[in-house]
């Protein structure tokens, strides 16, 4: 099966920034989108934004439109969020996911079958 592994959360101060990273163990994903998705303790979990591989059609969440950036690199297989002007509404885990149902929307985690382990971003005020 596909391996996910993120890495590169913290313990920030809100207005900081961080970039997290998906390591992926296959080379091609060919028309998947990848996703990233948070939760928060007691909360479900949300769609912050998504990546098709191939092309680099992006799509963002409402909540981070303006402040995250979705990008990845062919060679390393791996996915970036780079999250800026951080919020405390931003602390949760993070995790990176690939889309394998395409009959759901593409916020609907039911919609990616392929998940990491997350990563703990935590934003002070």
């Amino acid at each position: 099966q596909v391996q996910l592994v993120e890495s590169g959360g913290g313990l920030v101060q809100a207005g900081d920034s961080l970039r997290l990273s998906c390591a992926a163990s296959v080379r091609t994903f060919s028309g998947y989108a990848l996703g990233w998705f948070r939760q928060a303790p007691g909360k479900e979990r949300e769609f912050v934004g998504s990546i098709k591989w191939s092309d680099e059609n992006t799509y963002y969440a409402d909540s981070v439109k303006g402040r995250f950036t979705i990008s990845r690199d062919y060679a390393k297989t791996t996915m970036y969020l780079q999250m800026n002007s951080l919020k405390p509404e931003d602390t949760a885990v993070y995790y990176c996911a690939v889309r394998t149902t395409l009959s759901l929307r593409i916020w609907n985690p039911s919609a990616y079958g392929y998940w990491g382990q997350g990563t703990q971003v935590t934003v002070s005020s």
